[in-house]
């Protein structure tokens, strides 16, 4: 490999491990267990309504509640990988469908199409 190949596999490891190694450890809660240093947006904002507005009552209420915190990780991710299988799809069926229609066009203006219409 080339020391450039090098550089750049060292740079990618160390971006994507010094971020988990340089996160700060949660607090322990009032509880004893410890904090969550990931926690999602979705309590955040709650957390923050509860404090504007404490009379708030939502509008709506889920239809379906995941049994535990895993689960709804585990939807989620799913519902990502849904997500960037079709436009996965969809970007290569785009890319060879333009491939094929400019090698028809580059064989109908060289005059070596041989398919008659």
């Amino acid at each position: 490999m080339k020391r450039q190949n090098w550089l750049l596999l060292a740079a990618v490891v160390a971006l994507t491990a010094l971020p988990l190694w340089l996160v700060p450890k949660p607090a322990a809660g009032p509880d004893g267990q410890p904090g969550e240093v990931f926690g999602g947006a979705d309590g955040k904002a709650q957390q923050t309504i509860g404090q504007i507005a404490p009379d708030y009552q939502p509008w709506f209420a889920p239809l379906m509640e995941p049994a535990s915190n895993e689960i709804a990780s585990l939807l989620f991710a799913l519902q990502a990988a849904i997500g960037a299988g079709v436009i996965g799809y969809w970007l290569g069926a785009s890319m060879t469908r333009e491939k094929l229609r400019k090698e028809v066009e580059h064989r109908q203006a060289s005059g070596k199409d041989t398919h008659a219409d």
